[in-house]
This record gives structure tokens, C-alpha cells and sequence, in this order.
């Protein structure tokens, strides 16, 4: 923890530690009980890491706790996105349709834990707590895939994307894996602009384009310091063509799923 103002993870961290202590226990014993290891308890301890559910679960039952980490984690949750971003998380949430452009990164609603861990570190901009608390909010944004009725998820990436080193081998091998089992849900598509495409128009930076229920359009452009949510209709309108334009330099489904499946070999 610093001087600073503590965070809703750091004081999560603090419950938890403290009512460790009242019930007696160690780090250890602790970890034990709840057939997690004492050096995962030790970083929740500190702020360092977002606890699973489960996790929080076993931890409210063993401490006697009556809920109370399980309603800290729903705030932690709350708060893992920063103020800017949240409008966009508004409109994620109620899309129909998303298609998203990627030149140099996985896209967010699916990368791995691992994936989004190591390319928070990469930056090294962030303090550990910040980190952590961005990726609770990457990985809850994922959510949106998995309700009753997910909106369309169509990405196109650069292959450059694929080559790219994001943490360890093994980082790599589980996202690549995680993309060939995504997209086998018939309504989550992702698309290869091959290396051999050249200069083409996604080199200007990445989007996200969402279709809200009532038809409209909102973009979302993301810059070093913050997101910019947009619905102006000059924009939107080249945006789209942009993403048609990349859409005609892009492998077919089949093709690039086959291409994601042959680079996996490279990171083995």
C-alpha cells in the first residue's frame, strides 16, 4: 500500500487481513482452509490482486464474515474502471452489434487474464493496485459475451497481433488458445489482416464501433490519457468506412482461424 488514498482493492485487502487476525490465523492456515496459496492471500492482502469470486466465497465463509467480502468485491468491481471509461462500459453493455479494430494488441473482450495482466505491466506506468483493478474491469467488460443474448462480436486485428511477445511463451499459448475457443460461438467472428496487405487504413489506430438497440451508432477511440465515446454522425460515418475498408483487406473467418491456429505452433 502507498501514502496515497487507498483504493476500494487495497481496502478489500485490509478487511481481509484484519479479520484474518481476529479469527487467529496465518497467512497459511488461512490459505489453506480455503485451498488457495498463501502467496495469493498474502498479494489480496496488500492490494495487489483482484480476488476471484470463489475465492471471496470461501473467504466469507471460513472468516464468518456475513458477506462482507463478497459486497467489498462488488464494490472493488465497481470501481476498477476509471471514471472516463465508463460511459463506454454503458454502452458495451447494451449493444447489439460491436465491431472492433485492433492494430497491435488482442482486443480487450478477449484476452486472456494473463494477456490483459501482462499488457497492463508492459506500459509500466501503473502501480500494481491500478493494474489490477483495470484488469478486474477488463475481464468483468467480458461478461457481455456470455449473457443470454450477447450482441454480434465481430473483430479484426492486424496480424502483427499475432506476432507480437505479450509476457512469457505460455502467456501466448493460452491466448491463442482462448481465441481458437471463442471463436467458436457463432456469434463472436474475428478476422486476420495479413502482413502481406501492406499500408492499409487501420494503421491510424484502433476502434470500436457498437450498435445500441434503438440502431444508432457510438465509437469509441482510445488515446494514452483517456477514451473519447463519440455519436457524431461525421465521425461514425468514417469510422464505418474505415472498418469496411479493413473488413475487404481482412482474411475470411475460416482463413484466419486457420492462420491463428498455425502462428500457435511458433509460440510452443
Amino acid at each position: 500500500m502507498t501514502g496515497g488514498p487507498m483504493s476500494t482493492l487495497e481496502f478489500l485487502g485490509a478487511e481481509l487481513r484484519r479479520a484474518r487476525k481476529d479469527r487467529g490465523l496465518s497467512q497459511e492456515e488461512l490459505a489453506q482452509q480455503i485451498s488457495y496459496s498463501s502467496s495469493l492471500v498474502g498479494m489480496v492482502e496488500i492490494g495487489h490482486r483482484t480476488p476471484s469470486q470463489d475465492f471471496i466465497t470461501r473467504a466469507d465463509a471460513t472468516l464468518e464474515a456475513g458477506g462482507l467480502f463478497e459486497r467489498l468485491l462488488t464494490l472493488v468491481r465497481a470501481d476498477s474502471a476509471p471514471p472516463w471509461f465508463r460511459e463506454w462500459i454503458s454502452v458495451e453493455r447494451e449493444a447489439t452489434l460491436i465491431r472492433w479494430f485492433e492494430p497491435s494488441l488482442i482486443p480487450g473482450l478477449l484476452q486472456t487474464e494473463a494477456y490483459g495482466r501482462a499488457v497492463l505491466h508492459g506500459g509500466g506506468m501503473l502501480r500494481e493496485g491500478e493494474i489490477e483493478q483495470r484488469l478486474a474491469a477488463r475481464l468483468e467488460r467480458q461478461s457481455v459475451l456470455d449473457r443470454d443474448y450477447p450482441p454480434e462480436f465481430v473483430a479484426v486485428i492486424d496480424e502483427a497481433v499475432l506476432h507480437r511477445a505479450v509476457g512469457e511463451p505460455a502467456v501466448m499459448i493460452g491466448q491463442f488458445e482462448h481465441l481458437l475457443c471463442a471463436t467458436e460461438r457463432p456469434y463472436v467472428s474475428l478476422h486476420v489482416v495479413p502482413a502481406e496487405a501492406g499500408m492499409h487504413a487501420g494503421l491510424a489506430g484502433p476502434f470500436i464501433l457498437a450498435r445500441t438497440p434503438e440502431g444508432g451508432e457510438v465509437a469509441h477511440l482510445d488515446t494514452p490519457l483517456r477514451a473519447q465515446v463519440t455519436d457524431r454522425p461525421d465521425d461514425v460515418d468514417s469510422l464505418q468506412r474505415r472498418w469496411e475498408n479493413l473488413r475487404g483487406e481482412a482474411l475470411p473467418r475460416r482463413a484466419s482461424r486457420e492462420l491463428i491456429r498455425e502462428l500457435a505452433k511458433s509460440w510452443s
